[in-house]
């Protein structure tokens, strides 16, 4: 651990660091290199210290200044460094006791204090790095929500995505450069955003309003979510799935028989931290799962082309399995041989032979068995009778 830190991260706004408390401006002072976007870097005074611009894309900053370790280094960030900022990228790969941060009022901050938000209850949502398909869970009537947004043109598709989506009447306020000189505020509706050009940085709080359709919180969301070719764990089987399952923070699920993904994407709905593979076969639907997953706003879903268990070798390791597709005894034989103990799996089964495998799997690793018969209310002749679907064997274990 270093005795001194070597590098300070500062967070600064959009006017020179006047501004700025002592403790940045010390720091600046102090300093034999800084390093930050050429728009801070601009805003500076006269210092002694070398600037040197961070590069885009912003990883690529990263060895550079890896290599100054040892010097007196400033890095210059936005706002808060560490709520949707490069505090966390950088204390990645820095130990204990080499840096320090000095932040300042985040975006959200700011953009709340204009609003007049509880900022404990609204949105707050980096897409200045990330697809507009994040916003797709959040989405309904009511919620406020702050969106950093990556540049001027990023507006405009932030308009289109809410107007396409049905909240075309929410209202929307764009601002630019919040807190600085040129600080503009554009009160609009996403269906009436006027055609004039904004300037980066910019973001958009938006109190959505609409008649779109809204994605609920719970698990077994509407099959018409999720595009299929019918291979595909149906609503009521999902939500007793997910169930049994039981996703915790920061935990990683292995989906294997992917069809539609739609186990895989509603384990990612369940946190932000939870993280998933599915393994899925056949090409077509592979390619659907990932199509499925970023139209939800869950594009971290990872897709493996393959057929289990071969394709499950130099996988991250799984806290929790599911088989939705190619059950047979060898797959239960990898896993029961290759998977750490207290490793949750679960399984469904529709035919007697499946329905035989899991009943000996549970012979042998315990776990409970749920027979789980459906039916739905149908047209019969000229009244409604029951449609009965076929009966499932729902098999879940801890190794």
């Amino acid at each position: 651990m270093a005795d001194t830190p070597w590098l300070t991260i500062v967070g600064m706004g959009e006017d020179a660091p006047d501004g700025l408390p002592p403790a940045s401006l010390a720091a600046l002072e102090a300093a034999e290199i800084v390093m930050g976007p050429p728009r801070h870097l601009g805003l500076l005074p006269e210092l002694t210290a070398e600037r040197i611009a961070w590069p885009v894309p912003f990883a690529d900053g990263i060895a550079r200044l890896l290599s100054l370790r040892g010097r007196r280094v400033v890095v210059l960030a936005s706002g808060d460094p560490f709520w949707f900022g490069a505090g966390g990228s950088l204390a990645r790969h820095l130990a204990p006791g080499e840096w320090t941060a000095l932040p300042g009022p985040s975006t959200f901050s700011l953009v709340a204090a204009r609003m007049g938000w509880p900022l404990e209850r609204t949105e707050c949502l980096g897409l200045h790095a990330a697809p507009l398909a994040r916003l797709r869970p959040v989405l309904a009537e009511g919620v406020r929500m702050i969106v950093l947004l990556r540049d001027g043109a990023a507006v405009r598709g932030l308009a289109d995505y809410l107007r396409d989506a049905g909240f075309g009447a929410s209202q929307m306020t764009v601002f630019e450069s919040i807190c600085g000189l040129r600080e503009r505020r554009t009160d609009t509706k996403p269906a009436e955003l006027p055609d004039i050009g904004f300037a980066h940085p910019v973001c958009a709080a938006v109190e959505v309003q609409g008649d779109g359709a809204v994605l609920p919180l719970a698990s077994g969301r509407p099959d018409a979510w999720f595009d299929s070719d019918g291979q595909m764990t149906k609503r009521p089987v999902r939500a007793l799935t997910l169930s049994a399952l039981a996703p915790r923070p920061f935990e990683h699920l292995w989906d294997i028989g992917g069809g539609t993904g739609s186990v895989g994407i509603e384990w990612l709905l369940a946190h932000p931290s939870v993280t998933a593979t599915t393994i899925e076969p056949r090409e077509d639907r592979a390619a659907r799962i990932a199509q499925n997953a970023a139209r939800l706003g869950v594009e971290r879903l990872a897709v493996v082309q393959g057929a289990a268990p071969e394709a499950l070798s130099g996988l991250p390791s799984p806290d929790a399995v599911f088989i939705g597709g190619g059950l047979s005894r060898a797959l239960l034989d990898w896993l029961e041989a290759h998977l750490p103990r207290g490793v949750r799996i679960v399984a469904n089964a529709v035919t007697l032979e499946s329905e035989a495998l899991l009943t000996q799997a549970r012979a042998r690793l315990g776990g409970d068995l749920l027979r789980i018969e459906l039916a739905q209310a149908a047209p019969l002749g000229g009244r409604t009778g029951w449609k009965s679907s076929y009966p499932m064997v729902q098999w879940s274990a801890v190794l």
